[in-house]
């Protein structure tokens, strides 16, 4: 194994237990407020792996596109409905590494640029950005890295082709052989057609290749007709019927994930539960490597409010609770520019906010209506609501919902809509959150993180029994509803509400108002409780001794 170039090398000596070298290849990372190239929770879950790896001294570095208009800029339009908006990004502290190479995209040489983020400048190993947008390309070229998850197909494609492809050259230029080449999720599944022609054959690929699958979710799990890949040049000049033979495709579906998991030594889905749904979802395929669990976590160290977690440590409750009251100010001075409310500090908040897809119902309790109503006007126990989050920005769907709940909250003074979810709207809606309220249908969300991170700042999860709560959920450190039968669809989600409209009527609001002293005990073990296990040093170390 070579070692990086001085200037783009990592500023430490490698702890003991991390030395062996590792490449973490992702399309999005949310490392921080500044840098525009994520969408939603596998960015964030990336940026947190990134800080931690960089705090653990592990011999580990990253690779991604440098989104020229980020994911998009969610605003709104005159009637203020939700308007996207696509802006140049310009980075004055992402360093050009001079390197210029070409790959092959529908039969077409591409100039790709390789940019580097210097781990001092947000705490993370040494990160390298790809894009084409670059001279020496044409406009077709250049506009394959603007947008994160372009909707066009053949660029979307294009987009996988700079991540694995791209990233492999990347490290031929650097003159770099990591020990271990990590695939978070399938993009870049197109590199492994660049190391198997430049090793030789699959079972070198395979002792080097590991993959991490986030989600059971058909959309999350690409597939692709073979001849169509065959024509962007996906196969790095393989022959299609050589391709069949090292991937065992033999229809006309070219399955990603399938792909990458028959070319891995060991896959982890991100939660335990998540663990046994990839391993039920793959069995019936032949040649897939076994498949564990890491669940996912969150940087404590960047997420956690100072202040809140030195009175965590002290067991210091009434700290907690006189801070909580300052976070919500801050946070209401928010909902105040945006949605001309006065919201209370004393006031309950409960807060939705996540990325806006149909499996995640972030309208859930909106559907009955005359039971919303009457939460929202109890004058014995007032409580406030606000909804955040991004959808897909073609999917006219989700768009729709989040229409849906902002024209909604006119009619009511204590809810609110906020546009601009992203890291620093984060991080404030989870300081100044009383109550995380989570709702996917149960086994579709593969581990969610936004919950780890409200806890660490004093919120508790209201949640349906999915993902990663399935590990930390007690009875003492949050609320979660029973598992409602699956089929018909409708009764699915007439028992949901109905379980999470008792949780908050009879359990949250009554003692929120008529026991703080059990309220604030509740916060702090659920404080505790995220940070034994969720916090990503306890990820990345996984990902060594159980990956890597």
């Amino acid at each position: 194994m070579k070692n990086l170039p001085e200037q783009l090398a990592h500023p430490y000596t490698f702890a003991p237990q991390f030395k062996k070298s590792a490449v973490y290849f992702c399309m999005e990372f949310a490392i921080d407020q500044a840098l525009k190239t994520y969408s939603g929770g596998l960015g964030f879950l990336a940026g947190s792996h990134m800080r931690s790896a960089f705090q653990l001294k592990q011999n580990l570095i990253g690779i991604g596109i440098l989104w020229k208009y980020g994911y998009y800029d969610q605003g709104r339009n005159t009637d203020n409905s939700m308007a996207v908006q696509f802006r140049e990004k310009i980075y004055s502290f992402i360093k050009d590494t001079g390197i210029r190479f070409q790959i092959t995209i529908q039969n077409r040489p591409v100039w790709i640029a390789a940019y580097f983020l210097p781990p001092q400048t947000f705490g993370t190993v040494p990160m390298f950005f790809l894009t084409s947008d670059t001279d020496g390309n044409d406009t077709w070229a250049r506009a394959i890295s603007y947008r994160l998850y372009d909707a066009d197909a053949n660029t979307k494609i294009a987009q996988c082709m700079i991540l694995g492809l791209g990233g492999m050259k990347l490290l031929d230029e650097l003159n770099y052989e990591p020990e271990t080449y990590h695939f978070n999720e399938a993009h870049a599944v197109s590199g492994i057609f660049h190391l198997y022609k430049k090793l030789g054959n699959a079972a070198e690929v395979k002792k080097r290749l590991v993959f991490t699958t986030h989600t059971p979710e058909e959309a999350g799990n690409e597939k692709h007709d073979i001849y169509l890949l065959e024509s962007m040049s996906f196969f790095n000049g393989i022959p299609t019927n050589e391709v069949r033979k090292i991937t065992g495709i033999k229809d006309n579906i070219f399955n990603h994930s399938l792909v990458a998991l028959r070319f891995s030594k060991k896959a982890n889905g991100v939660s335990k539960l998540h663990g046994e749904v990839s391993r039920t979802m793959w069995k019936g395929y032949a040649g897939v490597c076994e498949i564990t669990h890491i669940t996912n976590a969150q940087n404590n160290l960047y997420w956690a409010d100072k202040t809140l977690e030195k009175a965590r440590k002290k067991a210091d409750t009434k700290t907690i609770a006189d801070r909580k009251k300052e976070l919500k100010n801050s946070l209401f001075k928010t909902v105040a520019d945006q949605c001309g409310k006065l919201f209370k500090p004393e006031v309950l908040t409960i807060v939705w906010t996540r990325r806006f897809a149909g499996y995640k119902r972030p309208d859930l309790l909106t559907r009955d209506r005359e039971r919303f109503e009457r939460l929202m006007k109890n004058p014995r126990y007032p409580i406030q609501f606000i909804w955040a989050g991004k959808p897909y920005p073609f999917d006219e769907g989700a768009i729709n919902t989040f229409n849906h709940l902002y024209y909604l909250s006119h009619l009511f003074p204590n809810m609110a809509v906020l546009t601009g979810y992203e890291l620093a709207l984060s991080k404030t809606l989870k300081d100044g959150a009383d109550v995380w309220l989570n709702t996917p249908v149960v086994t579709r969300e593969a581990s969610g993180t936004s919950g780890m991170t409200a806890a660490m700042n004093g919120a508790l999860n209201l949640s349906t029994f999915d993902g990663w709560i399935c590990e930390f959920a007690t009875k003492q450190n949050s609320f979660v509803v029973p598992v409602a039968p699956g089929y018909p669809e409708q009764d699915r989600d007439t028992q949901d509400i109905k379980n999470l409209f008792d949780a908050l009527e009879q359990h949250i609001l009554p003692m929120y108002y008529d026991k703080p002293a059990e309220w604030q005990q509740m916060v702090w073990q659920s404080m505790q409780d995220v940070n034994a296990f969720f916090d990503s040093d306890r990820m990345a170390t996984e990902y060594y001794e159980k990956l890597y």
